[in-house]
């Protein structure tokens, strides 16, 4: 098997922990030849574990992508308004590129990279990483199979979790939609993606209501503080608590703003970074709750909800077809016959790599997808991501505007000539 080499841009949690391992667990797959990484920590913890070289460490993608081609393949990783201008000067390079989700919060960006992909022949694979996952392939393969005849509609929830919102969505990176993205995009394209690989359909027209309702400044407890560590009153009883969190079962989550998970780093992070922030205090502006409807080109439905006020982080859904209904949820997918009544129970074993084995799986499909590139596309190609983009823009359009329904034709349409809805 021939060994393929990548470069890595942006050597964060999503770059140096999910994608990126799988070179050192598989080295005659994959081998990693340069980093670039504005932190000089992990661009060193990963040019250590990779064993690259100084001169092949870079504090910024413009100084690597300068560079002639390096390598077979582009991981890019920064953060979501910092897709654009590094994919396509990769793939004008001839890079193939694995780039992380979203696309850009910019719905004309996502469909420029799709060209530029295109005119270079070059392979832009975006991280959607559930269609690589043993339980949505194996929902999936029952639909393909006609287990339950014509899909109908299809209710999937994202309970995302009230720790991860607190963690992600309002003290973290994708807290602001001005400096990240729409929580529909940011959180949820996944599940737009999801979507629109099951039903097999052009999605027609969405309509979405959501808001931010709890993260305010006016829900805050009397007595709170700015930060939970300075001297709040009633940190102890709050069930936003960061030191609680992060000194207890969150204490892995720390790694996104300390390096080394001792208990005197997280609390001086704590105390110094916005994840130590009262989450009623926070620069927050997304959603903490949103919904979804869909139709469909064949005239199927499908509703989506998100809502981060639920004790664990999952994904449940209920696919109803002409023959029969699917419900699925953790590893366990249940398979329902209207005409015999049997229910067939599939349980997926659990999964090493993250995002229940979708991390290592998207890897180890685009190598075999570049080993034999003949043009055409991935499973996640950026021709793919860019509909389910357009679904998630559409839908939050609808939010910001009283949920009226947006006719995907006629949004793609005005994004390309000009350019009329907004964000």
């Amino acid at each position: 098997m021939t060994q393929l080499t990548a470069i890595l841009i942006g050597a964060g949690a999503r770059g140096a922990q999910s994608y990126a391992p799988y070179a050192l667990d598989y080295p005659h797959e994959l081998k990693f030849v340069a980093v670039a990484e504005a932190s000089e920590s992990r661009r060193n913890k990963f040019a250590e574990q990779h064993h690259i070289s100084s001169d092949c460490c870079f504090e910024s993608w413009e100084q690597l992508l300068d560079r002639p081609q390096m390598a077979d393949i582009a991981v890019i990783c920064t953060q979501d308004q910092m897709h654009y201008k590094p994919t396509v000067q990769a793939l004008a390079k001839k890079y193939h590129v694995l780039l992380e989700k979203p696309m850009s919060p910019s719905p004309m960006e996502c469909i420029e990279m799709e060209l530029v992909a295109k005119e270079n022949e070059r392979l832009l694979t975006i991280c959607h990483v559930l269609r690589y996952t043993p339980f949505w392939s194996a929902i999936k393969r029952v639909i393909s199979d006609g287990k339950i005849g014509q899909v109908v509609s299809i209710q999937l929830n994202e309970n995302v979790g009230y720790w991860h919102i607190a963690h992600s969505f309002v003290r973290g990176n994708w807290n602001n939609s001005e400096t990240s993205s729409p929580m529909i995009l940011a959180k949820s394209c996944h599940d737009m993606d999801v979507l629109s690989w099951l039903m097999d359909q052009p999605c027609s027209r969405v309509s979405s209501y959501g808001s931010l309702m709890h993260f305010r400044s006016e829900n805050a407890p009397e007595g709170a503080a700015d930060y939970c560590l300075s001297g709040c009153a009633v940190e102890s009883k709050c069930t936003y608590s960061a030191p609680r969190f992060y000194l207890g079962e969150g204490k892995g989550w720390a790694r996104h703003f300390v390096d080394e998970l001792t208990k005197e780093n997280i609390v001086k992070g704590l105390q110094e970074s916005n994840y130590g922030r009262c989450v009623y205090k926070s620069d927050n502006n997304v959603v903490d709750h949103q919904v979804v409807n869909m139709e469909f080109a064949n005239g199927a439905t499908a509703m989506f909800s998100m809502c981060g006020f639920t004790r664990h982080q999952e994904r449940r859904i209920q696919i109803m077809g002409t023959g029969g209904e699917i419900r699925a949820e953790d590893s366990k997918i249940v398979v329902r016959d209207f005409l015999t009544h049997e229910e067939t129970v599939i349980v997926i074993p659990e999964q090493a790599s993250g995002h229940g084995g979708g991390d290592s799986g998207i890897v180890r499909s685009f190598l075999s997808e570049i080993r034999n590139f003949a043009g055409g596309e991935s499973l996640t190609s950026a021709s793919a991501s860019v509909r389910s983009h357009m679904m998630a823009f559409a839908a939050e359009h609808s939010r910001l505007h009283n949920g009226k329904s947006v006719e995907l034709d006629e949004f793609y349409k005005s994004i390309m000539n000009t350019e009329v809805y907004e964000q």
